[in-house]
């Protein structure tokens, strides 16, 4: 399974105990993958279509622990390629289905009759348990996590943007920076950010998943500290060989040109000691003379026969110290 199908398969058996939070679930399911059909003038049905098990199996167990009622559970063939199964989980009776928007605050009576409303009211999420659980309840029906040893993407796709501002609102209330981006037919609420991903996972209350997250987390850390470390060692290395390198060839010019005897004593001492050492650090080399000099020292004096070996290669002697 992928680590997406793992979180969800965990989140789906995470049962509020408070009933207003299973509602509040309930209602996510229903915006995000469901639909409210009227029958004729007055009634109700409500029908959910999702590809995912556990999705299915979590809105069977709310109905049922929540209001207790009837409802009809089918499975069939999904469309397409990959011809996956699908489930579709149906409350047909009036009353039932009319007593779950109310609580929901999907329909409201205005008059006569009763109307649809287009999002779920404040009210049921106007408590931090509340959000948490639309939260879950929406990526449960319309979200997804990519595989956290790839990249971190987490998103929840939205058939409509008052809905996907809606969910964007309740994710940042939790101080998540969560955005929004228009994907073909769909607005798409979506968080990038590695460490914000295990906060997402926090709120929906799915802690093993999270475990796992930050696990995988700490290891590309720890891989990226190790090759940058590596990386920079390496390109330290490479530049004090190809220094080396450069220093050892300006003093064999010098030795072949005019030859050390005409020196000042420190560039002698320096220019064989570092024609015997041509692998030592500048501080080695420091370490070597006597009496001692530091890695500034050395590297002035190495300078300094730098640039007479460009001289004595453009035919301009010096042998100033």
């Amino acid at each position: 399974m992928s680590f997406s199908s793992n979180v969800k398969e965990e989140l789906s058996r995470q049962l509020s105990t408070a009933r207003h939070c299973q509602i509040a679930e309930i209602a996510a399911i229903i915006n995000l993958c469901g639909r409210v059909h009227r029958l004729g003038h007055d009634r109700f049905c409500i029908k959910i279509h999702t590809e995912n098990a556990p999705v299915a199996r979590k809105y069977f167990t709310l109905l049922k622990k929540t209001f207790n009622i009837r409802t009809d559970v089918s499975v069939g063939q999904g469309m397409g390629t990959r011809r996956s199964r699908s489930y579709t989980v149906e409350v047909r009776n009036h009353t039932d289905a009319l007593w779950v928007l109310q609580a929901a605050k999907l329909v409201e009576r205005r008059g006569n009759e009763w109307e649809s409303l287009p999002l779920v009211q404040n009210m049921v999420t106007l408590q931090n348990c509340c959000k948490r659980a639309f939260i879950r309840g929406a990526f449960l029906a319309a979200g997804s996590i990519s595989d956290p040893q790839r990249f971190y993407h987490f998103e929840i796709a939205c058939g409509a943007r008052a809905r996907a501002d809606q969910l964007q609102g309740l994710i940042r209330s939790f101080d998540l920076d969560a955005r929004i981006v228009k994907r073909k037919k769909y607005f798409v609420v979506y968080i990038k950010e590695g460490s914000q991903i295990v906060d997402i996972l926090n709120v929906m209350e799915a802690p093993v998943s999270l475990m796992e997250l930050e696990n995988i987390r700490i290891l590309k850390e720890m891989r990226g500290s190790v090759n940058r470390q590596v990386n920079c060692e390496t390109a330290n290395i490479h530049k004090t060989v190809s220094a080396a390198v450069r220093q050892v060839e300006a003093i064999k010019v010098i030795r072949d040109k005019i030859g050390f005897d005409r020196l000042p004593e420190n560039l002698q001492e320096i220019a064989r000691l570092r024609l015997a050492r041509p692998e030592a650090t500048l501080k080695e080399l420091g370490e070597a003379l006597d009496p001692p000099v530091g890695k500034s020292g050395v590297n002035h004096r190495l300078r300094k026969l730098g640039i007479m070996a460009e001289k004595l290669q453009s035919d301009r002697p010096g042998t100033q110290a």
